[in-house]
């Protein structure tokens, strides 16, 4: 499928009837593995692009440049429809929001997620205004493409330790209104909130990041609360490389076998890769 094409399918696959798997690739291969295996489209993944580059899963750290490469790279080897996460936009501004969405666009996207997230400790969530109008400048640009493109809104607040649910879906409700085409927030655990923004944003299509080290609930108890779409988050990088350092572990000293313990939680390689490495020089 030609970009145009697989734009369409994407947007189609939120209005049909049933739940379907935007599944997080990092790499080439991730994408290839994850078509041959029937996925319906393919979702970026901020964590892993960052962990694969060896750096924390930061705004700070990553680009627009890196996004967007990674990005060209997964397209470049799915037919798959693929839809990117640009973090925060990569500017605090809706005018940046606005040019990386036209940058995403042009790269052959055929979605891509924006988030209210500031990466700043200080105030890690962008006031509401502010987000509001970041959202906007991110549909206007959309608008103007004039072609298939599904524009995620994303509310950050449950990552970053505010579990006010209420603030979530006022948020959640005004990116709505102001023209985006999915919502979503990840990290709200419970079945019973989830299906509460589902209500609240009804019929807006509402993505829900499944978290793999969890078996509360599945693909049928999200579908049966009106979910549209689930993506898996770093997930399956996490889970790839955990398998690589339990087999590796095999071929350490046996004194160090004993202690192993393999990094796999999402924290865990943020801890890893902020770390600073020494280059020796001559």
């Amino acid at each position: 499928m030609n970009h145009l094409q697989r734009a369409a399918r994407f947007k189609e696959l939120h209005y049909r009837p049933g739940i379907f798997v935007s599944a997080n690739a990092w790499d080439g291969a991730s994408a290839r593995l994850l078509e041959k295996m029937g996925f319906d489209a393919i979702a970026t993944t901020s964590a892993g692009m960052a962990f694969g580059l060896g750096k924390p899963d930061k705004a700070t750290e990553i680009s627009r440049e890196d996004a967007l490469k990674n990005a060209q790279l997964i397209l470049e080897n799915t037919n798959l429809p693929v839809s990117a996460d640009l973090m925060n936009g990569f500017g605090d501004s809706p005018e940046e929001c606005a040019i990386t969405i036209k940058l995403a666009a042009a790269t052959g996207l055929s979605g891509a997620s924006i988030e209210d997230a500031s990466g700043k400790p200080s105030q890690p969530i962008y006031d509401f205004e502010l987000s509001v109008e970041r959202i906007k400048a991110a549909v206007k640009a959309v608008r103007v493409l004039n072609k298939p493109f599904m524009l995620t809104a994303r509310a950050e607040n449950f990552l970053n330790g505010n579990f006010d649910l209420k603030d979530t879906i006022e948020r959640l409700v005004a990116y709505a209104e102001a023209g985006a085409d999915v919502l979503f927030a990840p990290g709200i655990k419970t079945l019973e909130d989830i299906e509460t923004v589902v209500k609240a944003l009804q019929p807006k299509p509402i993505n829900v990041l499944l978290n793999m080290e969890q078996q509360v609930y599945g693909l049928k108890q999200l579908e049966a609360i009106g979910v549209k779409r689930v993506s898996l988050g770093s997930g399956l990088f996490r889970l790839a490389y955990g398998y690589l350092q339990e087999a590796a572990s095999h071929y350490l000293p046996k004194d160090k076998q004993a202690g192993f313990a393999p990094v796999v939680q999402h924290g865990e390689y943020n801890a890893l890769l902020s770390q600073e490495i020494k280059q020796e020089t001559k």
